[in-house]
């Protein structure tokens, strides 16, 4: 496993990238083939499904080792969800809050994992400042200011139907990082982010074709 450290626009907040991640990646989708997945919760855009016990067994561990080195904390790990995630809404059947990106949490201590599982898949993450406010990220100082502008600016002027693939009137892209088979990036869950899907990408459900991926959330105090 390899592991590099970059940052994320004017606010430099880190971001981990972890090559090589997960010692049986084929395994891990041979698990996710056999799964049963069902529509997603809270916005996000596609089918999740239960991982295998031995993902979180062999990997927990590497992830609290990593955020602990990059994001400076020491304390205990605490797992909030994981599960098999994959894109898979159309473009045009999104909500207006999935065209535009979104933080997972508010607090300093709460930090996301993205896990690519799909061998051709490119379309990583992206991360975004706020025009109007200038905040890439959301904590709870933030959050009611931002709230309120991007209320507004949704109001008056929302953007059309499809993912978030670059600047926008409302959102400047500032930093994005490539999928890679078996890559992972850790980084803090009040960043400004949004999965890079590329116009016209196909978006299967399946997931031995879609953009299958791990998504996990932890409290790292």
């Amino acid at each position: 496993m390899t592991l590099t450290v970059e940052t994320i626009g004017a606010e430099a907040q880190p971001l981990c990238i972890l090559d090589d991640f997960a010692p049986r990646p084929d395994a891990l989708r041979a698990a996710a083939a056999e799964a049963d997945f069902e529509s997603a919760r809270h916005h996000y855009p596609g089918v999740r499904a239960a991982l295998p016990g031995f993902y979180l067994e062999s990997q927990l561990s590497i992830i609290a080792a990593a955020a602990r080195l990059v994001f400076g904390v020491v304390g205990e790990v605490r797992l909030i969800d994981a599960s098999f995630s994959i894109v898979a809404t159309p473009a045009a059947a999104l909500s207006v809050v999935q065209r535009v990106p979104h933080c997972d949490a508010f607090t300093a201590d709460r930090i996301a994992l993205i896990h690519y599982l799909s061998p051709d898949d490119r379309d990583g993450t992206a991360f975004f400042r706020h025009r109007a406010t200038g905040f890439e990220t959301v904590n709870e100082e933030r959050r009611a200011a931002y709230a309120a502008a991007l209320d507004a600016e949704l109001a008056t002027a929302p953007p059309p139907p499809g993912y978030i693939a670059g600047d926008t009137d409302a959102f400047e892209r500032i930093h994005a990082a490539e999928a890679r088979y078996n890559r992972a990036l850790l980084y803090r869950s009040w960043n400004l982010h949004s999965g890079a899907i590329a116009p016209g990408a196909a978006l299967s459900a399946d997931p031995r074709d879609g953009r299958l991926t791990v998504t996990a959330f932890l409290s790292i105090v």
